[in-house]
């Protein structure tokens, strides 16, 4: 039992003396939809978001903002300021409210088609890496998920290779058929 405390007290004696003035780090959230227009002045880009409401992104100004940005995802993407594909069905990759959204990257998606599905999970195969899916109308639908897929969960942005999900949570998925396989190329938990 002293053991225990020993440990518990030198555990503690760690955090109290590491420094907490580290600056926080701005967690990287992602939606889909097609850029409406890019403004290189007003440094924004309008998205046409996949729920149907269009949103406009600033760009992060000169200041240096700290990212939670899984380096995988970030490799695979264009920075905002570099994103010149008006008219681009993407994925958006941003951080703060979406009342005030910061843009930092996007991923084109290429051309389609494209599918869209809303639903419940019915089961997730971590070994087979796939996701079904029970939409609206009862339909359940299976996704491959790859190390490709970007997904998003309650700590922001994650490559799909690290992506989990249970039996009944919400899920949106934007698919692909690739190599005849439904492929998820985004998946939203709600």
């Amino acid at each position: 039992m002293r053991k225990v405390w020993l440990s518990i007290y030198i555990s503690a004696l760690c955090f109290i003396g590491a420094p907490t003035h580290s600056a926080a780090q701005e967690v990287i959230h992602a939606l889909t939809g097609s850029v409406s227009s890019i403004n290189s002045n007003a440094k924004t880009i309008t998205i046409f978001q996949d729920n149907g409401t269009q949103g406009v992104f600033s760009e992060p100004s000169g200041s240096k903002v700290r990212l939670g940005f899984d380096k995988k995802i970030a490799d695979e993407t264009t920075a905002a300021s570099s994103f010149m594909q008006q008219g681009a069905y993407a994925i958006v990759f941003y951080y703060g409210s979406l009342n005030n959204p910061t843009i930092v990257a996007l991923k084109n998606l290429g051309k389609g088609p494209f599918a869209a599905t809303a639903g419940t999970v019915t089961r997730f195969d971590n070994r087979a890496r796939t996701i079904s899916v029970s939409d609206h109308t009862g339909t359940i639908r299976t996704f491959t998920i790859n190390a490709d897929t970007v997904a998003e969960g309650d700590l922001g942005v994650v490559d799909g290779s690290k992506f989990r999900a249970q039996k009944g949570d919400e899920v949106r998925v934007v698919s692909q058929i690739l190599n005849g396989v439904a492929t998820a190329l985004f998946v939203k938990d709600m």
